[in-house]
């Protein structure tokens, strides 16, 4: 081997060292980060389509051929869909105290402070609640605020109340916003959560950062689960074991013989999916 050849040599050994990663990733950091790549395709199918000219999308379906594309459904989800209706608020003379014991035993994060009504007027966050207890306790060694609750529950943050330590205007969406404009906002405002309210501003919901992502993206098992027992055997009336269906990153694959007349009506309603990225139709007349 020449000097040239193995200098060459070495520096593409350092090179192939320097690319291979030092830790191997769990399977959960693997899940998390098949997630995020699904949520972020989601996305951006949303914007494209909302985008696209009628043009660009006949040209677009002219092109796929056996590959059916739609508009993701995603856009069609509302926040109803997906939020939990038992929430509760707490008043704006709610002591301290007991605010930051509901925070702790829900594990919430935060709770909305409403008026008589159930109008929302505010949000408590766990952040208010640590600044205050921080200042209760300041100059004290770690572990006061709790002894002070145990020797003294009613004097720790007496006076203080949820009007006090509340942030105004709440951030709130509606039951009828879109999912995707929802998820746009809690990871705008980096909040774990959204309070929901009607046209009035009552409050009547709650929905996590958690939950938008899930209604977004949904697995590829969950996805083939519906096609092959909702769509295939519960709507169309068709065995499951004629037809063979493949989902990967969204995108459904049939395959299998089926009626002539059954194939268009097979494929529109898994392109109907939420969370069908697009159909690839192997299915042959038979």
């Amino acid at each position: 081997m020449s000097d040239r050849e193995a200098r060459e040599h070495a520096a593409a050994s350092v090179e192939a060292r320097h690319a291979v990663p030092t830790f191997a990733p769990s399977p959960v950091e693997d899940l998390h980060q098949d997630m995020m790549v699904r949520y972020l395709q989601a996305m951006a199918s949303h914007s494209a389509a909302a985008l696209e000219t009628p043009l660009a999308a006949a040209t677009r379906t002219a092109e796929v051929h056996h590959v059916h594309h739609k508009a993701h459904k995603t856009a069609e989800l509302r926040v109803r869909d997906v939020m939990r209706r038992s929430v509760a608020g707490v008043s704006r003379d709610a002591p301290f105290l007991d605010v930051a014991r509901m925070l702790a035993r829900r594990q919430t994060g935060a709770v909305p402070v409403v008026d008589e009504t159930q109008r929302v007027i505010g949000v408590i966050a766990e952040s208010d609640l640590l600044a205050r207890a921080a200042s209760i306790t300041a100059g004290d060694h770690p572990g006061a605020f709790a002894r002070m609750l145990r020797r003294h529950p009613r004097d720790a943050g007496a006076g203080v109340t949820a009007g006090m330590l509340m942030s105004a205007p709440a951030l709130t969406v509606h039951s009828w916003t879109p999912v995707v404009e929802a998820a746009r906002i809690a990871s705008r405002s980096r909040i774990r959560q959204l309070f929901v309210t009607d046209h009035k501003g009552h409050l009547v919901g709650v929905v996590s950062r958690s939950e938008l992502l899930h209604a977004l993206v949904r697995d590829d098992a969950a996805i083939r689960a519906e096609v092959l027992h909702r769509v295939v055997r519960d709507e169309l009336g068709i065995d499951p074991a004629q037809v063979d269906v493949e989902v990967r990153d969204g995108t459904v694959t049939l395959s299998g013989s089926l009626d002539a007349a059954r194939i268009p009506k097979l494929t529109a309603e898994v392109e109907g999916i939420a969370d069908v990225v697009a159909v690839v139709d192997h299915l042959v007349p038979g």
